[in-house]
């Protein structure tokens, strides 16, 4: 069971703490438990009850109005919400909160549903995309355990890999991009999109997956030769800063370009002295780098 402080709860739900306040103290939406040093702390019932109700009010529903309704109508209330409108922060909440109470159900649901609603591309950009966000948030304040985390990270990737599998190999295509994870990297929902959206685009892809050994991406890339590497890192590269490993892929790999992307080097000031490396700093981005 989570515990949120009232900037999480600001945070995830879109709602200024100062307004949460006033909906506790003038409508009770929600009642925190209380410290020793009456510091707010908030349950995951509280967080889903709130990302519902920010919903509904996001949406024209007055705050006394839905004060008065039960979890059920708001529930159901957000549901219908989901089903009529095309507002992506609606699907984003309902995955947040299915992740929340590892509700396998409701989460592929909402997910299955998405992708027949949408096309893959935008479902991914505009609703996995900023979720993972969300979650991120959660991860680093200790409000996730591994086993959601596994959770939903399994189910997006079951996704994507039923996307990549329907797209044809280009087995004969001029460019090849080799997609891979250094040693100790296991975050590959990232990557495995990047591997959708090139291949996608015409590329023959050679996918490496998690946690490939230096010497390995070595013999790799002087068989096949691509004309780019794509990697991800979220975790820290142990025993290197991440400057000097940019600088090491620069040069161990002579192709057209190297396409880095990942938590680590969103926030990265160092400027890459080697022109062919490149920082993705959205998916969307990515197709552009790669194909200019």
């Amino acid at each position: 069971m989570g515990k949120y402080s009232i900037k999480e709860l600001e945070h995830l739900s879109g709602i200024k703490a100062h307004t949460i306040r006033i909906w506790e103290k003038r409508y009770s939406i929600i009642q925190p438990e209380r410290t020793a040093t009456n510091f707010r702390l908030y349950s995951d019932d509280d967080l889903k009850r709130i990302i519902n109700v920010a919903l509904l009010n996001s949406h024209g529903y007055k705050i006394s109005k839905i004060a008065a309704m039960s979890d059920a109508e708001i529930t159901q209330k957000v549901l219908d919400l989901s089903n009529t409108n095309s507002d992506h922060s609606i699907h984003i909440n309902q995955l947040v909160t299915a992740m929340v109470h590892l509700d396998e159900e409701k989460f592929e649901t909402a997910l299955s549903g998405f992708f027949l609603r949408y096309n893959f591309e935008q479902t991914m950009t505009d609703i996995v995309y900023p979720f993972l966000e969300k979650t991120g948030v959660l991860w680093q304040t200790y409000n996730i355990s591994p086993a959601q985390e596994h959770f939903i990270s399994n189910l997006i990737r079951q996704k994507l890999f039923v996307g990549i599998d329907g797209l044809p190999l280009n087995a004969h295509s001029e460019n090849t991009a080799v997609l891979f994870l250094p040693e100790n990297e296991l975050h590959e929902i990232g990557l495995l999109f990047a591997h959708y959206l090139l291949r996608k685009s015409g590329y023959r892809t050679i996918y490496l997956g998690q946690a490939v050994p230096h010497s390995d991406l070595r013999d790799v890339f002087k068989f096949y030769q691509p004309r780019i590497l794509v990697t991800s890192l979220t975790t820290a590269i142990p025993d290197m800063a991440i400057e000097d490993y940019l600088k090491r892929l620069a040069l161990d790999f002579d192709c057209d370009k190297i396409l880095v992307s990942g938590f680590q080097v969103q926030s990265l000031s160092y400027v890459c002295p080697y022109e062919r490396v490149k920082i993705v700093k959205k998916a969307a981005d990515l197709l552009e780098l790669a194909l200019v």
